[in-house]
């Protein structure tokens, strides 16, 4: 026998004339239904406007002349009680991933280059100038050319320590910010929307050691793919980096 539920979910996946009249009219008029990028309503778009056509192509001719790599850092922080991904469900029950009570995070800095490189560095302790300076010192010791590195504005970045730490190295790095308010001119970004999406959906880390392992593994992973590093460049908002 059927229940009033039953109907109402039948008449629900008929749709009505005027409903597939609309519907017709949107698929002529060739919208999707998308997910909007966001953008911080503080953005200079004037200086956006630099980077593009000014900036970042001085930043690119340099290191050309220089026989330099730009690479693109960037931080992400992942929490235990971050929820990250989607799952199948029943209709109207909400999947339920089983996760530990305690509160805890690790964060990591990435740097990616269109050449295909990753280098990362997975810490515990919260980011600040002392950490920037490490990861500058592990980056250039895996090159034997200047790198240009491509950050945003992050007070770690332009702290007095980091900038008499570049003084001393100038010829090895050298730093260049993006506008502020920016973040979505950095390729970086993907890599840790990407790092988000890949963490186990079903089994989360229980303590901290488990998630920097897990942290870990994803990064170790993409560092043996290139073809995916290089894919990030390829986004619509960042492939500005590959055009001549």
């Amino acid at each position: 026998m059927d229940t009033r539920a039953d109907r109402r979910a039948d008449l629900q996946a008929v749709p009505s004339p005027l409903h597939r009249a609309r519907r017709g009219q949107v698929k002529r008029w060739g919208p999707t239904f998308q997910r909007p990028d966001k953008r911080a309503l503080q953005q200079d778009p004037e200086a956006v406007r630099l980077w593009h056509e000014e900036t970042w192509p001085a930043i690119r001719a340099r290191a050309k002349a220089e026989n330099g790599e730009v690479l693109f850092a960037d931080r992400v922080g992942i929490r235990s009680d971050q929820v990250t991904g989607r799952t199948w469900g029943a209709q109207g029950r909400t999947p339920v991933v089983r996760r530990t009570g305690n509160r805890f995070s690790v964060n990591a800095m990435s740097a990616i280059s269109t050449r295909g490189r990753m280098h990362v560095m997975v810490f515990t302790e919260s980011f600040d100038a002392k950490v920037m300076g490490h990861f500058l010192a592990r980056l250039v010791g895996h090159f034997d050319h200047k790198v240009h590195l491509i950050v945003d504005r992050h007070s770690a970045h332009r702290s007095k320590s980091v900038r008499a730490w570049l003084a001393d190295h100038q010829d090895e790095i050298e730093l260049h910010f993006l506008p502020p308010y920016s973040n979505e001119l950095n390729p970086d970004e993907l890599v840790n929307a990407d790092l988000e999406r890949s963490l186990p959906h079903t089994q989360r880390a229980r303590n901290r050691a488990e998630l920097a392992t897990e942290t870990r593994r994803f990064f170790h992973r993409r560092q043996r793919q290139p073809h995916i590093v290089t894919g990030y460049f390829k986004a619509p908002h960042v492939r500005y980096v590959l055009d001549e």
